[in-house]
Parts: structure tokens; sequence; C-alpha cells
């Protein structure tokens, strides 16, 4: 049956049944009561969509509240072991993977180290290797908490670069500064038969999801527009707005900020990256004269910079140091990184004039806790003088765990606008042209 509005009775089932979910997920528990305000729905639906929620066991009883001269209510919360959802960051020095239940609690995690095997600095990027490391993970994460792949509401996967989508081969990745041209990377890991067809595979860029991790349990929760930038061994930045929700990845990293400037990884010059990115950032100080530590990662060797420069401080600012003499080089070049990052900031402030803007990565947490200040304090000097005024510069509040937390969000998003029912079981939901494809090619 078709309603004027063109939407279908089922459809408006669906609807409801969203509405009912985020509300006990975000702001449960909740009873039948407090429920019809917040959704807009009135008693008999809520009363309807519950009873059905409850059968599926997808919503659950959660103690109960005093009422005014009644008697007291029964309070319902998402079940959180209805569900559950990998998550995974393809990081650029290692790759994290973690499973969660339907509340989002980490039940398991993996982390495998990105090393370098060969002459070549791509060798860690090897797509195999990468592949390899998901495949023994996802599987490992599930033999610890004991949880079959049948239960999976899919995986969520972060990873560096532009992620396009064709009909034959699902989520395509350019990674760029990674050596990937073009990786059909969901199609590989449907391919390597660890999961159930019926276990889908969610695949977008780490800044974005970080951003959506940010956005609905972080440091952005209430904002309407935002950035949310990422600081790892290169840079990136996730855009949030009334007209871009859930988020758009941007490649704000390979923003020019100096004609005919150092080269980036990208191949290009004067790229924010090649000034701003950890990995670049530990150059320019040896390329001063400075001396990082050898036979250390990346996030060894910045936190000895930061130590350098601000010695006998840790990471806390206001912590009295004992009196050892900063080094002068590591000092200098961090604080001209500083400037760097607070135009690029201002760009971002120009062209989007958001409310906030949120740094994370296990970088961007580092750097921020030692020089946001000073951040700000360039970016409102290079920034138009109205959105600055309006912005907000601060760290994300979820840690370097954020992106695998963001992707495995991407599940849930999907699970949500489904009403709670997975992908391949709405019957309202035609089967994806790719998904059909591998099916056919799995067939002959």
């Amino acid at each position: 049956m078709t309603q004027r509005s063109g939407r279908t009775v089922r459809d408006l089932r669906r609807e409801n049944r969203t509405a009912v979910l985020q509300r006990l997920y975000f702001d449960g528990p909740l009873s039948r009561f407090s429920l019809g305000p917040v959704t807009g729905l009135s008693s008999g639906s809520v009363s309807n969509v519950v009873a059905e929620l409850v059968a599926e066991g997808l919503v659950e009883e959660a103690g109960s509240v005093d009422s005014a001269g009644g008697r007291p209510r029964t309070l319902l919360r998402v079940s959180p072991e209805s569900g559950y959802m990998i998550g995974v960051d393809v990081g650029e020095t290692r790759v994290r993977i973690e499973l969660f239940d339907l509340a989002l609690t980490e039940l398991a995690r993996v982390e495998r180290p990105l090393e370098n095997e060969g002459p070549r600095r791509v060798d860690r990027y090897d797509v195999g290797v990468v592949v390899g490391h998901l495949r023994e993970g996802i599987a490992e994460v599930l033999d610890r908490a004991g949880i079959a792949a049948e239960r999976l509401l899919g995986v969520g996967v972060g990873v560096p670069g532009i992620v396009a989508r064709t009909p034959e081969d699902g989520a395509v990745v350019h990674g760029q500064t990674i050596g990937w041209d073009g990786v059909p990377l969901e199609r590989l890991l449907r391919e390597s038969g660890l999961l159930p067809d019926s276990v889908p595979y969610y695949i977008d860029n780490g800044a974005k999801t970080l951003g959506q991790a940010e956005m609905w349990f972080g440091a952005g929760r209430g904002a309407r527009n935002a950035v949310v930038v990422l600081f790892g061994s290169g840079v990136g930045a996730c855009v949030v707005s009334d007209d871009m929700r859930p988020g758009r990845a941007v490649e704000w990293g390979h923003l020019t900020v100096r004609v005919r400037g150092r080269r980036c990884r990208c191949g290009a010059q004067g790229c924010l990256e090649a000034y701003a990115g950890a990995e670049a950032l530990l150059e320019r100080w040896a390329e001063a004269g400075g001396r990082p530590p050898a036979g250390v990662d990346e996030e060894t060797a910045l936190t000895a910079m930061l130590a350098a420069a601000y010695p006998d401080r840790g990471m806390d600012p206001d912590a009295a140091g004992t009196g050892r003499e900063p080094d002068a080089t590591a000092l200098a070049v961090l604080e001209e990184t500083a400037e760097y990052l607070g135009a690029g900031f201002s760009d971002l402030i120009n062209l989007f004039q958001p409310e906030r803007i949120l740094v994370g990565g296990w970088a961007g947490l580092q750097l921020g806790a030692r020089f946001l200040d000073s951040v700000r304090a360039h970016a409102t000097s290079y920034a138009l003088s109205y959105p600055a005024a309006h912005v907000r510069i601060d760290l994300g509040t979820l840690g370097p765990d954020a992106v695998t937390v963001g992707a495995a969000i991407l599940p849930l998003t999907d699970f949500f606008a489904r009403g709670g029912r997975r992908a391949e079981s709405d019957p309202e939901e035609p089967t994806p042209a790719w998904r059909a494809t591998l099916r056919e090619r799995a067939a002959q």
C-alpha cells in the first residue's frame, strides 16, 4: 500500500522503528510514556513498535521509575547483546581491529604493526599483507569473544585515502600516499571467504570514521557544523554540516600551504601534510640538525621529539620542568609547525565556517596537548574575523581508538536506518548490484 506522499506503510513502520531505536540508544533508558514526545509518535504507535522490538530481542527492560500518582513506569533500552560490530583502523603504522557489542562496549581487540620488510618504503602497505592482517585479526577477535560471525551486523573499515564505489568491486581505495591505486579492498575481503555473505563490509576514509565517532559520542556532540581533523603519519579531515551528514572526508592534508615547498608523499610540493604529518615532522627535525631516535616507530619518535622540545614536562603543559634546557632545534620545528597548522585551520574556518574544529589521531592528540593554544592564535590571525570569532578549536575526547569506534558505527548506522533489521533480511531493500555480481561469480 502506497500513501499519497509516495511512502509505503512499510516505509512508515521502518521509520517509526528507527525513531524509537535511536532515541533509546542515545537517550535511554526511557519509558514508553517518555518515548512519545521525543519521537513524535502516538502512544499506540510507540506501544506497537516497542512490542515488535522486544519480541525480536532488540529492546529489553532496564528497571523502572516512579510516575506521578500511578504505577511505576518500566524503562527500556537497546539490548547490548542483540548485535555485534567490528571496527577496523587501517592506519599508517598499524592495523587495529576491535569487536564491539551494540552498546559499543569493546569485547576484544587485536593490533598488527605495519613494518617495512624490504628496501622499499611501501612494502609495509602491501595489499596482501594488510588483507592478511584483517582476515587473521577478525577471526581472532571473534574467537576470543566467542561470537559467531553470523551475529555480526557488519565490519566497518577506516582506510587512508579516497574511497570510491563500483558495481563490480564495491569499495575501491585510492590511497596515493601509501601506494594504493584503485585497490578493490571490499572484493578482496569478500573473496577471502572469512565471513558469511550475509555480513556486509562498510569501508570509508579513516578521517570520516573519526569524525562520526566524535560527533556521536565525543567532543562534537550537539554541534551542527564541525570539522574533525586527523593527524597521524599523514593528515586528513572530515566535514560535518547540515548538508553533509553524516560527514564527508576531505583531503585537507594535501592543501598547498607553501608554493614550491617540501615534496609531499603524494608527489606534489608544499602540501600541509609535508609539514604537519608525523612522518614529515620527524624528517624536518632531522633535516634541521636534530637527532630523532633510530630504530623506533613514529609514535615513539614523536614522543621523543616533544620531550626534547619540552623537557621533563611530559604531556602536561602546566607541569613544572626541572631546569633542563629544551632542544632548540626541535622547539623551532614545532613552533613553525604550529603556524602551518594555524594557517591550515584558517582555511577550514573560511571555507566551512564550523562551530568547532576537533583535533584527533594519535599524533594530533600528542601535538595538541603541547601547542594547541599557539595553533588557535595563528588560526585566528590568518582567518576572517567573523567566522574565527565563532569557532572553537579543541582536542577530541575519544582518544587514539576513535577511528575504530567510528568504523564500527558504519554498520550500526545502517542497522538503525533499516529499523533494526539486517541488510540481508529486509525484503524492501534490493540487493546491491556489486553484491549480486559477487554471488553470481561464486555460483559459477
